[in-house]
C-alpha cells in the first residue's frame, strides 16, 4: 500500500477536542448518522444482533452496552428493532466527550447514557449480555484500541460487535468525495478517519491480544470490518474468517 496509507497515521479528529465548536458536532454527528443509515451501515450491527437473538428467550432482558455511542443512534435501532421482535433489550450508551454526552441525551430521551472513559469502563465484570461499538476503534492508538477490547471483554458477559473502518486507498478517495461538499469539520475527520483505520491483518492481531478468541473477522461493504462472536461458539476462529 503506497503512500502515508502504508501505516496508521494519526491525525486528530476535530470532533474529539474538547472545545468542538457545538454546532459542527452537532451536524458531524448527524452525517455520520446519515451516511451509516444510507449505507446500511447501522443495519450491520442489528444483524449481528438478530444472529445472537436465537438463543434468546422471549421473556429474557438482554443487557447491551454501546462504547463511545456518538448520537447514539445505532441503541436507538437496536431498541426498534427489539420492540418489533418482542425482545427487551435494556441499552447503556457510554460517551466520554461531554457535549456528544449532552446531544445524545436530547436525541434519545429515556435511555441510559453515561460519559465515561472506554479505556476504563466504570462497570463490574460481566455487566452487560453483550457489548458492543461503531466508528471508534479508528479514534485510538494500537495500545488504547487493545485496551479498550479487553475492557470490552471484560464487561461483555455474553459476546461483542465491533464495526470499524478498513484503511486503502479505495476507502481514502471515497471519504473524499462523500465529503467535498460537507462542513470543514466532516472533511478533515473523514479523511483523517481513514488514515488512521486498520488493514484487516492490523485489527486481527490487535483483537486476539486482547482476548477475543471466540469473535470472527467480517468484512463488510464500503471497506467496514465486523468483529463479532459469542462466548461459547467453537466456530467462530478468528483466522478464518474473511
Amino acid at each position: 500500500m503506497p503512500g502515508f496509507l502504508h501505516d496508521r497515521r494519526r491525525v486528530a479528529e476535530w470532533m474529539d477536542a474538547p472545545d468542538a465548536d457545538p454546532v459542527e458536532l452537532r451536524r458531524s454527528l448527524d452525517f455520520i448518522r446519515r451516511i451509516n443509515n444510507a449505507l446500511g451501515y447501522t443495519k450491520t450491527s442489528i444483524t449481528y444482533l438478530k444472529k445472537f437473538s436465537r438463543t434468546w428467550q422471549s421473556d429474557q432482558q438482554i443487557r447491551i452496552l454501546d462504547v463511545a455511542t456518538g448520537s447514539a443512534d445505532i441503541p436507538r435501532a437496536a431498541l426498534a428493532w427489539g420492540k418489533t421482535a418482542g425482545f427487551d433489550l435494556r441499552l447503556t450508551g457510554i460517551d466520554f466527550h461531554p457535549k456528544t454526552i449532552r446531544i445524545a441525551a436530547e436525541e434519545t430521551p429515556g435511555m441510559k447514557l453515561v460519559q465515561a472513559n472506554a479505556l476504563s469502563l466504570p462497570f463490574a465484570d460481566a455487566s452487560f449480555d453483550y457489548v458492543m461499538t461503531a466508528l471508534f476503534l479508528h479514534h485510538l492508538s494500537d495500545e488504547e484500541t487493545s485496551a479498550v477490547l479487553k475492557e470490552m471483554n471484560r464487561v461483555a458477559a455474553r459476546g461483542v460487535i465491533v464495526c470499524d473502518l478498513l484503511r486503502n486507498r479505495r476507502a481514502y478517495f471515497w471519504i473524499s468525495l462523500f465529503t467535498i461538499f460537507s462542513i470543514p469539520m466532516v472533511k478533515h475527520d473523514g479523511r483523517a478517519s481513514v488514515a488512521h483505520a486498520f488493514t484487516k491483518n492490523e485489527i486481527i492481531k490487535l483483537t486476539a491480544a486482547a482476548g477475543l478468541d471466540y469473535a470472527t473477522y467480517y468484512r463488510h461493504f464500503g471497506h467496514r470490518f465486523v468483529i463479532a462472536g459469542e462466548r461459547g461458539n467453537a466456530e467462530c476462529k478468528m483466522q478464518n474468517a474473511e
